[in-house]
């Protein structure tokens, strides 16, 4: 059982080791039942962690086996069959372990959902979960009490024989229920991305997909170590939260801590403390992560944190493009801390191709790559100079992992060699086997086993280079321009961070399309309003050589995905709609509801 909070009468909590206590095995395991059971011979496990960095439960491997195999009986005796689906709020939580797990041990599919403390709108929230569970065809949805109303709200009219708690399952019986664990080529569970709420699209993830990704990741990618010990904040329903450091730190034996998404908004540092504490050497975050900790240190009047980050070999950076002005900035910043550039690691994947597709070098930091705007534009990375006038600098992710291929093409399908830009192809075992009942989507993106991931990149050597969403270039004049350049301009000006501005067109009644930018907007006085707004044009202007019409927005009215992302084709709709609503210069911003 989990261990409970400790008291006078209880001895204090410990963390779980970070050395395996029985021989290391990197995820080569047929299912994930069985890098369970394996794992369960152990004493590594899952540490979790309050705002404050105290340590409030601790589950290990085994504890988690004896209770997941406890709820699967429970769950099949409630008439839950093998290939049925269960919805699961994906709280930062060992109950949300435990019911994942029961059903991998029950044959049942589990459909991780994000929670309502991913959305700003409740409505957003209702109509987000309402789609997935209509496309899954979920039998019951659990989750944690406080959550279940809107669940239910979500479900009207649709069946579902349980709308549920943790504690509502473990009070069923156990009666006849029985084991059922899939096999290799059977479903692990069903990912929904954090895109479309209108089309939800419901990876697929077999076991066999689920364990090659992992077993990649571990021998390849981060290249696990005998000490390895990992730590999250990244939420369960999200595919770097739930494999990166889930199922793939346990299908190699390892101990990982977390902190919950919500806590980590509030008090960033708590993400850096709980590394220092326990010697933490492999995490994750988007760049807007390590853009939240720069800024409280920088904030901060003294800023002796009584960290040590030496230990920290592997810092991930994925989930979105990746910033190198903030990893610099963060890298600057806790240099006093021990933590070294080296230990940036670049990497790309996607939910399609389970998680990782590629790694950069472990312990080589980033390998930046400056090109010319203007012949990027042309679908061509040519060289310039790191400072000069006209460039443009990204950061190179990497080789594929092993057994896996990557295939840059034009819009002919013709595979393109170094520098040229083109859409971006995936093809090996971790590859998905669809988008649940959606064979169309299916279809449109899987072709011959080759998954286009809609990404456009290109080669520098034998690394690749992202460089945005096919569906996100906007072309004005004739010009490809990219979006993340207009929406990073806008980012460094004084009193505006990372999502405060989304690049979009907007279409005249004669048809002329006209480059946007939403702005988020803080000040109240009219003429810092107007001030602003005449700073981003001319910023725009200088930086991209565009003129760009500036919309001022209210403070978190721009829509994010559950990952954490500017959901940029969402706030265009949100504001045609009248559901993001414009700040006139000469007017005060009227709070939403």
């Amino acid at each position: 059982m989990q261990q409970a909070l400790s008291s006078s009468a209880l001895p204090a909590l410990q963390p779980t080791p970070n050395i395996a206590s029985q021989p290391r095995r990197l995820a080569d395991f047929p299912t994930l039942t069985e890098a369970l059971d394996y794992a369960a011979r152990g004493e590594a496990g899952f540490n979790f962690y309050s705002a404050r960095g105290a340590l409030e439960a601790v589950l290990t491997h085994r504890d988690l086996r004896d209770r997941a195999i406890s709820l699967a009986l429970r769950l099949s005796a409630a008439g839950v069959k093998p290939g049925e689906r269960v919805a699961l709020l994906a709280a930062t939580s060992p109950a949300f372990l435990e019911l994942f797990f029961a059903c991998q041990y029950a044959g049942i599919i589990p459909v991780p959902m994000p929670l309502p403390t991913a959305f700003g709108r409740r409505e957003a929230y209702i109509d987000q979960i309402k789609g997935q569970l209509t496309s899954s065809g979920a039998r019951m949805a659990l989750g944690p009490a406080d959550f279940l109303p809107l669940v239910r709200e979500a479900a009207m009219g649709i069946s579902m024989s349980l709308i549920g708690s943790n504690a509502d399952i473990s009070a069923l019986p156990e009666g006849k229920g029985t084991l059922q664990p899939g096999g290799t080529n059977d479903l692990s569970y069903i990912q929904y991305s954090s895109g479309s709420t209108r089309f939800p699209m419901g990876v697929m993830v077999s076991h066999a997909s689920l364990l090659a990704n992992s077993a990649a990741m571990a021998r390849d990618g981060i290249r696990t170590t005998a000490e390895e010990r990992a730590m999250s904040w990244l939420p369960f329903f999200h595919d770097m939260g739930l494999v990166g450091f889930m199922l793939a730190p346990l299908a190699s034996q390892t101990s990982i801590d977390y902190l919950a998404a919500e806590d980590f908004a509030r008090r960033p540092l708590t993400w850096l403390k709980i590394i220092s504490d326990n010697g933490g050497t492999l995490s994750y975050a988007p760049s807007f992560g390590y853009e939240l900790c720069a800024r409280r240190v920088a904030s901060k009047a003294d800023a002796d944190l009584n960290l040590d980050l030496s230990k920290w070999r592997i810092a991930g950076i994925g989930g979105e493009m990746i910033k190198p002005h903030v990893m610099r900035a963060f890298a600057e910043a806790f240099k006093p801390y021990g933590f070294s550039d080296k230990a940036f690691c670049a990497s790309y994947g996607l939910a399609e191709c389970v998680l990782a597709v590629s790694f950069s070098e472990a312990g080589a930091g980033m390998r930046l790559d400056h090109v010319n705007k203007n012949a990027l534009e042309d679908h061509r990375a040519e060289p310039m100079p790191e400072g000069s006038d006209g460039a443009r600098t990204f950061v190179a992710c990497g080789r594929a992992i092993p057994d896996h291929k990557i295939e840059i093409r034009d819009e002919h399908g013709t595979i393109l060699g170094p520098r040229r830009v083109g859409r971006v192809f995936v093809f090996g075992p971790s590859v998905m086997q669809g988008y649940f009942n959606n064979p169309e989507g299916t279809a449109e993106c899987l072709k011959d086993g080759w998954l286009d991931t809609g990404d456009l990149g290109y080669w520098i050597d034998e690394e690749m280079v992202i460089v945005g969403r096919a569906k996100d270039m906007m072309i004005v004049n004739g010009r490809n321009v990219w979006p993340q350049d207009i929406e990073w301009t806008v980012e460094r000006i004084d009193g505006l961070k990372s999502g405060d501005g989304a690049a979009i067109l907007l279409t005249d009644p004669d048809g002329t399309e006209r480059p946007t930018i939403l702005v988020q907007c803080r000040p109240s006085d009219a003429a810092e309003r107007t001030r602003l707004m005449n700073e981003v044009r001319m910023r725009v202007q200088e930086a991209i050589g565009i003129v760009c019409d500036v919309i001022l927005v209210p403070t978190r009215s721009l829509p994010k995905t559950t990952s954490g992302k500017l959901a940029r084709s969402r706030a265009k709709t949100m504001f045609l709609a009248g559901d993001i609503v414009a700040i006139d210069a000469d007017v005060p911003p009227t709070p939403k509801a």
